[in-house]
């Protein structure tokens, strides 16, 4: 592939990208840069952090990446998540490795590497502290909602801790791109501004689309970042979320309940489903109803589904119904790999006896 060719794969996965010139001579540079994205092992993972993930990944890598993902136990356990026990975010963890490898992620060109594992040494934390002295402790807060918390809700001394890491790690990893959420932005652009500064290099950004949960989009926030980090799925309120190893039966309740208006596109969850998934997944979409209702629909790409059901072609129910199925497709695979693998089912069930904490 030329170098337009890339830029073509990777504008696909970033909703944003800082900048697409200095992407554009990364490219031309470097044969195979190093992309990251970091998880906190923090619960079931959910289809926008499992499917999408993958998806995503495997543009980055055909693009001739390599891709760190960089399993932040540490970070989770800064946050309190799983009750701040280091064990069952580990656990956790591992399980979280189980899904991507069941849910289609190509591991030809991707590296699964612990945050524990780095803290050992001083070469982390000699960065970490560099990171610290060349920004403030005002600064850090502001990158608050990394951790999905607001500004006020960063009341633990870990919580500072945590934005200087996660910068961090980007030169830790030797990281040419950053290829997180769009609720990252704030820390990678410190690190873009920080890097020249101790010697190291303006990782790339490409932040990717966050997708929303499934009930009824939050109205009164203004900023975008910000509205997308609570209109996003979470795992606290499951209902909002398709977990990965959810049942069949579980797929098409949630959907059954999912917020999706009559002819409305803007901020409506099930077409981003469509969007987001299913057409990156499937060539078409086939949607089966009643002959008396104007029988079955098929459509080739996201943007023909789109103009049918803004039109009121397609009803929701219809649309509810279809993505249900799809989606199931999906995950099955992932369903059946924790069926039959021993290692990957008891994981599973251990997981599931954790107490979820935000």
């Amino acid at each position: 592939m030329d170098t337009e060719e890339r830029m073509g794969l990777i504008k696909e996965v970033g909703e944003e990208i800082i900048t697409e010139d200095d992407l554009r001579t990364l490219l031309d540079s470097k044969k195979k840069p190093i992309a990251y994205d970091g998880f906190e092992p923090s619960g079931s993972l959910h289809i926008a952090q499992g499917i999408m993930r993958a998806i995503n990944v495997n543009k980055m890598t055909k693009a001739g990446c390599h891709f760190k993902m960089w399993v932040a136990d540490w970070f989770a356990w800064a946050n309190n998540k799983m009750g701040g026990d280091l064990e069952k975010i580990q656990t956790v963890g591992k399980y979280q490795i189980e899904v991507w490898k069941a849910c289609g992620m190509e591991m030809d060109n991707v590296e699964f590497l612990w945050t524990s594992d780095a803290v050992k040494g001083e070469d982390y934390w000699k960065i970490v502290m560099d990171v610290s002295r060349n920004t403030t402790v005002k600064r850090l807060l502001r990158c608050s909602q990394i951790m999905g918390r607001t500004e006020a809700q960063a009341q633990q001394g870990s919580q500072v801790l945590y934005p200087a890491m996660q910068c961090s790690d980007i030169f830790y990893l030797e990281a040419d791109i950053c290829q997180l959420g769009m609720d990252q932005r704030k820390v990678n652009v410190l690190a873009r501004e920080v890097g020249p500064k101790l010697g190291f290099w303006k990782p790339v950004i490409v932040s990717h689309h966050m997708l929303m949960g499934l009930g009824k989009p939050a109205s009164d926030i203004k900023d975008p970042v910000e509205k997308a980090i609570e209109m996003k799925m979470s795992k606290s309120k499951p209902d909002t979320a398709i977990f990965m190893t959810d049942s069949e039966d579980d797929i098409k309740r949630k959907l059954n309940k999912a917020y999706c208006q009559e002819k409305q596109i803007e901020e409506n969850p099930v077409l981003e489903y469509c969007r987001h998934i299913i057409f990156e997944r499937f060539k078409q979409m086939d949607i089966e109803r009643p002959k008396k209702f104007g029988g079955d629909l098929s459509f080739s790409d996201y943007k023909e589904l789109e103009e049918s059901f803004a039109k009121g072609d397609l009803h929701p129910m219809d649309l509810k119904q279809a993505t249900a199925e799809y989606i199931n497709k999906l995950i099955k695979p992932v369903r059946d790999h924790f069926d039959k693998n021993k290692k990957a089912r008891e994981l599973l069930e251990r997981v599931k006896g954790f107490e979820v904490t935000r």
